[in-house]
């Protein structure tokens, strides 16, 4: 997309600073990464403390690992891989996902090979290969699979491997699989299939599914199921349907039978065990730019849903986006901490950042705002059939993180013929303020439909009372198409699409709005990292987010801020760690003030969320999956990358 910034005007190199005195430290906790984001309640954050600002200057590569599973695809983008794996660390393991839904074990502290199962995943057809990760789970003292390592695939099964020996759990449904595809009418392998990581609350595993987007409208179900940690066996089913509406009837044999074209989880899960919640990010209903035909089936969408984790009862939902129009689903992990709220009581919270970047903290147990969520106006659909939601739910604190409106004047370039050929190209359009309805002539969508915050999410630092987030800063152009019309337009891959929404009048046409540079056609920082205080809602910091170093040529290196896919972490010593950008690099932040303060050049792009992770007397590791997104568009791989402390620099405990 950035790949003509070579227009730029040369600029310096910034000189760095050379690194200070080895910081010798007290080697201090100890701490594997035992979830997707951490712990249960994805927070994030690392109690670690041997890998300070003071000395994060002096990280060097110590191991890396290749996964052999990487694929170019062709030239559109479909079949290539996307390796957005974070792995989790327990007892001096490593265990994560391949994009091809094989699974590794490692060890822990060298990257040596433990064992690898390989499912042998169909190939599904779809566009980007990816797997983010995989869950665990002791269900007995000792034996064969006491210990056992979930994953699901990308053609819809649910799979449960010994930990210690990659051996599948034949006991675990049929042959140490379930069929996710039952009772999903109208599947496909090409449009339904697991991205996200499985997750374990008490002796339930759940998981939910991708459902591609703007496909049609009896597009499978967007179910999220609970199956027996031990057995396999189907122990509960929430079927995203309104309150009220009567179970689809089962199938010939007995099997459930669940609605086609609702909401869907194809994003991360949290739990609160000790509450027995569960806490589902939940998408839009298909398809997800006209809901002239919903009939209400959106009623979960677009929402954090609770629900009791050993029976997949409903407990409370929270709308982020009323009647969504914009694919403006939940596409990351809620975050579980406590916040103190107006009256200054402590609150056991859900933290649930969007793709508006919108922030909305949330009372646990019942889903109430504990900040004022405001109801405002926003502008009406004129699409023939449609009736778009009259308001839209804004949350006070923090406020919205992103300008909420571009425009004309809004346009940019790096030369004044570019800036003025984008705002002729902005006045063609639809724009105003956010919740701006998808038109026939064509709407500027601000943030696009990447966000704001994606799938990454945030990183809470327990500590300091904050909130660390990347942000993406790109609109998107949303136009809808009167059916049959579709095939006259031309598609620029992999900056354009078109969604047929087949069983509607219309299809959608998306875009992203490039200058005749093919530069974006609104100023940077195209990505932020920013940091929020928990306690006033404000900013504390932001700052431009990754740099054109990969894709630009020599000397057009500028640090401008690019859109990201990933997220970060946060450690008890004072470090933000992130990939994410479209520089192949992983990033250290002082979470203090935003200031950069190391970085390192990854194999390929780090698409990912990267981990940290000490074993009693050995170093603290941070580890991130080096491979790059198939979409995106960033540098191919298959690596795991691990950093620590020179060895000398080790103390005793």
């Amino acid at each position: 997309m950035l790949r003509r910034l070579a227009a730029i005007a040369a600029l310096p190199l910034l000189a760095c600073d050379a690194p200070g005195p080895l910081v010798v430290l007290p080697g201090g906790p100890t701490s594997d990464w035992t979830h997707y984001g951490a712990d249960a309640g994805g927070s994030r954050f690392s109690p670690l403390r041997q890998v300070t600002p003071e000395n994060v200057v002096h990280l060097e590569r110590v191991w890396e690992f290749h996964t052999g599973d990487v694929a170019k695809g062709d030239a559109e983008g479909s079949g290539k891989t996307s390796f957005q794996a974070t792995p989790i660390a327990i007892d001096g393991a490593l265990y994560l996902c391949s994009p091809m839904n094989r699974v590794f074990a490692l060890d822990a502290e060298t990257g040596a090979l433990r064992w690898v199962a390989d499912p042998e995943v169909a190939d599904t057809g779809s566009w980007t290969r990816t797997c983010r990760g995989v869950a665990h789970a002791r269900v007995a003292a000792d034996g064969a699979c006491a210990e056992r390592i979930f994953t699901a695939t990308m053609d819809a099964r649910l799979l449960a491997y010994d930990a210690r020996s990659g051996e599948r759990c034949t006991g675990f449904g049929r042959g140490g699989e379930v069929d996710l595809s039952v009772g999903v009418s109208g599947f496909r392998t090409d449009e339904y299939g697991v991205t996200s990581p499985p997750t374990v609350i008490g002796d339930v595993v759940a998981v939910g599914a991708l459902v591609g987007d703007g496909r049609r409208v009896d597009a499978p179900s967007g179910v999220v199921r609970g199956f027996d940690v031990r057995t396999g066996a189907l122990r509960w089913a929430f079927d995203p349907v309104p309150p009220g509406t009567p179970r689809s009837p089962d199938a010939p044999d007995g099997s459930p039978r669940y609605y086609p074209g609702t909401p869907n989880a194809w994003s991360i899960l949290s739990a609160d065990p000790s509450r027995d919640l569960l806490f589902v990010p939940m998408g839009n209903p298909s398809p997800d730019f006209y809901g002239g035909l919903r009939d209400g089936i959106d009623y979960y969408g677009s929402s954090v849903v609770a629900l009791r984790g050993s029976t997949g009862e409903g407990v409370w939902h929270f709308q982020t986006v009323r009647h969504d129009l914009w694919d403006y689903d939940v596409a990351s992990q809620p975050t579980l901490l406590d916040v103190t709220g107006p009256d200054g009581r402590r609150v056991p919270a859900v933290a649930q950042t969007t793709k508006m970047a919108h922030v909305f903290l949330l009372d646990r147990d019942t889903g109430e705002p504990v900040h004022p969520v405001r109801e405002r106006p926003v502008p009406a659909s004129d699409v023939p059939g449609e009736t778009s939601a009259p308001t839209q739910p804004f949350p006070t604190h923090p406020p919205p993180l992103l300008p909420e409106a571009l425009g004309p004047d809004d346009a940019w370039g790096l030369v004044p013929w570019e800036r003025n050929a984008c705002r002729e190209k902005l006045e063609a359009l639809r724009t105003g303020p956010i919740f701006t309805p998808p038109s026939l002539e064509g709407t500027l969508q601000y943030p696009g439909v990447a966000g704001g915050s994606n799938w990454g999410g945030l990183a809470v630092d327990r500590e300091r009372g904050l909130l660390v987030m990347n942000l993406n800063r790109m609109p998107t152009v949303q136009r809808v198409v009167p059916r049959g019309e579709e095939v006259a337009i031309p598609v620029r891959r992999p900056y354009d699409v078109i969604f047929p929404q087949i069983g509607t009048p219309f299809a959608q046409f998306q875009s992203t709005l490039l200058s005749p540079l093919g530069v974006p056609c609104t100023a940077p920082p195209w990505g932020t990292l920013t940091a929020v205080d928990l306690a006033t809602g404000e900013k504390r910091w932001e700052v431009p987010f990754g740099s054109t170093r990969d894709i630009a040529p020599f000397p057009f290196w500028v640090d401008w801020g690019l859109p990201s896919m990933g997220g970060p972490i946060v450690t008890a010593s004072g470090l933000v760690f992130i990939g994410a950008s479209m520089d192949d690099a992983l990033h250290a932040y002082d979470v203090e003030t935003g200031e950069e303060l190391w970085s390192a050049r990854l194999p390929a792009g780090g698409q990912a969320t990267p981990l940290t992770y000490r074993r009693p007397g050995g170093r603290q590791f941070v580890v991130i999956a080096a491979g790059g997104h198939g979409t995106v568009g960033t540098t191919l791989g298959d690596s795991v990358v691990a950093y620590a402390l020179p060895i000398e620099a080790e103390a005793s405990e």
